[in-house]
């Protein structure tokens, strides 16, 4: 690369890195004013720490209790993963099934909204009974938690496609996979991103509520044993921590999405 170019280059990065700046400040300042107004509130009308704990003393229990945070992360992050992964497997699959076959879906779609309406706290202590106590049960809520939002979106999106274009690939002859593969998955995946970016937050919280129910590990059990004793900080700070996991999934959905969908033009994103 010649000096010129190089030069060029270098601008245009430094521009990007500007740009990207200019858009996050805003949400930057909102949260540090947030942390302020906490601060003062609980600083200055003297609330209890065992009701609501100032930011510092949230902090604090990251330096000193990190050990016992991190052991009970671990567990919580692999169900939750586990449960995206699973959910959002079967939900595709089960799509591509409703497009090709219309009685499957009048069968089976129904039931599948009459699951969704089923509050997971309720569903919870009934997979307990079924799978026990250990990672399964919690892995299956946090995969019922996100399997309702990626079906629909995903059938809505191998439905999208263009009659045209369908009827194009059957003029050239293209099988019944070459429509799937080159022209439904292809309409369907803006659909598909926009369902895993609320399912990566929501098998957190599939997660957590299935540790609820019974579990001696994870941030859910952490919460529940932070409350009862009244060590508000270590019960904030689990859950900054959950809210964190939610977050990071949420951020690596989106670079994904930004990788994969380059072909969309901007504003799908």
């Amino acid at each position: 690369m010649n000096r010129p170019a190089a030069v060029a280059h270098r601008g245009r990065r430094e521009r990007s890195r500007t740009a990207n700046w200019r858009r996050r400040a805003p949400a930057i300042a909102a949260a540090a004013g947030i942390l302020l107004l906490w601060q003062a509130i609980v600083s200055g009308f003297g609330v209890p720490t065992y009701i609501a704990p100032t930011p510092i003393q949230v902090l604090q229990v990251f330096v000193e209790q990190g050990d016992v945070l991190w052991i009970n992360f671990w567990p919580t992050l692999m169900e939750a993963a586990s449960g995206f992964l699973v959910g959002n497997t079967v939900a595709a699959v089960l799509a591509v099934w409703f497009v090709h076959s219309q009685l499957a879906e009048r069968a089976f779609y129904p039931i599948a909204v009459f699951v969704n309406t089923i509050p997971i706290i309720a569903v919870a202590p009934i997979l307990v009974l079924l799978l026990g106590n250990g990672y399964a049960p919690k892995i299956v809520i946090a995969a019922l938690i996100c399997f309702f939002p990626t079906l629909v979106n995903m059938v809505r999106g191998l439905k999208a496609v263009s009659p045209q274009m369908v009827e194009l690939m059957r003029v050239l002859s293209a099988s019944g996979r070459e429509v799937l593969f080159k022209v439904r998955l292809q309409s369907s995946l803006p659909f598909l991103f926009a369902a895993l970016k609320i399912a990566s937050t929501t098998c957190v919280i599939g997660a957590i509520v299935g540790e609820w129910i019974g579990s001696n590990y994870g941030l859910g059990s952490l919460i529940i044993e932070a409350t009862y004793n009244f060590r508000a900080p270590l019960l904030y700070a689990t859950v900054v921590l959950g809210a964190g996991m939610a977050v990071a999934a949420f951020a690596i959905v989106s670079f994904v999405e930004r990788r994969v969908l380059r072909w969309k033009p901007p504003e799908v994103f």
